[in-house]
């Protein structure tokens, strides 16, 4: 599996939250001790807002310990909405192709799990992607996939609908060849603004997923955390396991959930795939 983080507030270095905390991003690339692998070295990525019309993406089939490059550019890029992921591969080749965060327009996507199977699924799949978006696909992993679905089903307008209509499609075509589990994992997808999450599997037993609580109510509890001085009051972490050394920060996504944060808004709901239907028309 892999391990992911989305931050979203007042602009900080990445490096504050790749690097700093105890148990950080970098820490997890090596010893991570909630996901199914220890050891998430089969590349990483970053994608940050700043002021240019799309974000920007850094990638690399290096382990994220280990790449100066990450670090160098962490330690100045300054960004109040950013991504990050450490890949485990599952089935696809260790490539930057294949490392996210996916990028399209203003979005962002990435995902921790896997579509079962996806060697027997994915030609069904790709044929349901829109034909605008297809040439944009350059990699082999499922994620990238599911981001091309979603944006068939209408990422860009609703995109807790467009999820739960990508996984629906998903589970419909798994079933149809006998897989009993198509789906496993968590998502992430944001337009700059706003960051929607999703914690969901056909099993019901989903891959970890948290987030930050209230910021005023941190500064109380730990008021000799510079970093809580730092950021915003709105501002948030999603992650895929708990970084620094905070009892308490922490708040477990429910199964079979999504939420979003970001743009005034900070809620959670109960989430359920959709049934496959048509695609909406991209640039409606």
């Amino acid at each position: 599996m892999c391990r992911w983080l989305a931050y979203s507030g007042s602009p900080i270095l990445l490096e504050k939250a790749l690097y700093s905390p105890a148990n950080s991003m970098i820490d997890q690339s090596l010893h991570s001790k909630l996901g199914a692998e220890a050891t998430n070295g089969d590349g990483f990525g970053v994608g940050w807002y700043d002021d240019a019309a799309t974000p920007g993406v850094f990638r690399s089939i290096e382990p994220a310990w280990n790449d100066q490059n990450l670090r160098e550019l962490s330690a100045h890029v300054t960004s109040g909405h950013f991504f990050a992921h450490l890949r485990a591969a599952i089935g696809s080749s260790v490539q930057q192709t294949n490392c996210h965060p996916f990028r399209y327009g203003r979005w962002l996507f990435m995902h921790n799990g896997y579509v079962d199977e996806l060697a027997t699924v994915k030609r069904d799949l790709v044929l349901a992607v829109d034909p605008s978006l297809y040439p944009n696909i350059s990699g082999q992993s499922d994620t990238e996939l599911l981001f091309y679905l979603a944006l068939t089903f209408g990422l860009e307008h609703d995109p807790a609908d467009a999820v739960a209509r990508t996984i629906g499609l998903v589970e419909s075509v798994g079933h149809d060849h006998g897989i009993k589990y198509p789906f496993q994992g968590t998502i992430a997808t944001t337009d700059g603004k706003r960051t929607w999450a999703f914690r969901y599997s056909s099993e019901g037993k989903s891959r970890s997923l948290f987030f930050t609580g209230s910021v005023p109510v941190l500064r109380e509890l730990y008021p000799e955390q510079e970093i809580l001085q730092e950021v915003s009051e709105d501002a948030r972490l999603i992650v895929s396991e708990p970084i620094g050394n905070l009892p308490g920060a922490w708040n477990e996504v429910p199964e079979s959930s999504w939420g979003v944060v970001g743009g005034g808004e900070d809620q959670i709901h109960a989430f359920q795939a959709k049934a496959p239907s048509r695609a909406v028309p991209v640039g409606v």
